[in-house]
């Protein structure tokens, strides 16, 4: 079994936002690969829609928790099934790489990224795959990220995200039939 989680927070105000590309990565996931609706699941803080993918089970998840509280959704989900946390990709948005790009990693700290850190404070390890997306503009780093991140893409940027929203989506497809290092191989360059 495997469980994707996409970050970012929950409700219309941050749809569509740069801290919200998790989100849209999952959405895309589910409906590409024919999941069902996500619907919600209390005891998990989340909205899940789970399938049998390549003949393994995967659980989509999106945690309710807001960004901040990441790590206690997810928590939640990998003590009920007694899951590795090996067996967890996450998706999130990272403001250290350029637009358009991803960076498929493991077993890696969380580089300042609060979801990610929430992660790793309340499972206590690294140890999982992440998808770090670039958000980045041309331009350079924001002199506020935090408001940044919560601003939605304008127009040239939501043709480039949605680019790599596809790709994203056909990398995961990757990880789960193909592991690890051939998806790193294929996508980190």
């Amino acid at each position: 079994m495997m469980i994707i989680i996409g970050l970012g927070n929950p409700g219309k105000k941050y749809q569509n936002t740069r801290h919200n590309i998790g989100f849209q990565v999952i959405d895309e996931f589910r409906e590409k690969n024919n999941f069902p609706e996500f619907r919600p699941v209390k005891k998990y803080n989340s909205l899940i829609s789970e399938e049998i993918f390549e003949g393994k089970k995967v659980i989509l998840l999106k945690p309710q928790t807001f960004m901040n509280n990441s790590g206690v959704a997810v928590k939640k989900i990998t003590t009920h099934y007694k899951l590795p946390t090996t067996n967890l990709i996450i998706i999130h948005d990272d403001i250290d790489l350029p637009l358009g790009k991803i960076r498929i990693i493991k077993n890696r700290g969380s580089a300042g990224h609060k979801g990610v850190e929430s992660v790793i404070k309340e499972t206590g390890t690294k140890n999982f795959i992440r998808f770090r997306i670039g958000i980045l503009p041309e331009k350079g780093k924001p002199k506020n990220p935090e408001k940044f991140v919560l601003q939605k893409f304008n127009k040239k940027e939501q043709e480039i995200t949605a680019e790599v929203i596809k790709k994203t989506v056909k990398a995961i497809g990757t990880l789960i039939t193909q592991g690890i290092e051939k998806v790193m191989n294929e996508y980190n360059k």
